[in-house]
């Protein structure tokens, strides 16, 4: 009897923990354009040289240098928009999310 009641402890207690452990948090990959004030190559150049300026969690940096855009993955539980737009100020490049066009 002592041997079923100290089995079911133990799986009352295994239980309790694995349910206090909890889901790990997920990540969450973003994508944001941004619409900067590149005119060159060699902006392009200075932007894809300096990735890791722009924050954490960076994944994927492309640049439109005939539109002026960078489209920017990052995983959003390390990073957001606006610290973004600082990181391009740390290189001197002037960015801000671009906007989503309005719906009618």
């Amino acid at each position: 009897m002592k041997k079923i009641l100290m089995i079911c402890l133990a799986l009352v207690m295994g239980l309790g923990m694995c349910a206090a452990a909890g889901k790990p948090a997920q990540k969450k990959e973003v994508t944001t354009v941004f619409v900067t004030d590149i005119d060159c190559e060699h902006c392009v150049k200075k932007i894809m040289n300096n990735v890791p300026s722009l924050g954490k969690g960076i994944k994927d940096v492309k640049v439109d240098l005939p539109k002026k855009e960078v489209s920017v993955i990052y995983d959003a539980s390390k990073n957001n928009d606006e610290n973004i737009v600082k990181g391009f100020a740390t290189i001197k490049v002037k960015a801000e999310p671009k906007k989503a066009p309005a719906k009618k």
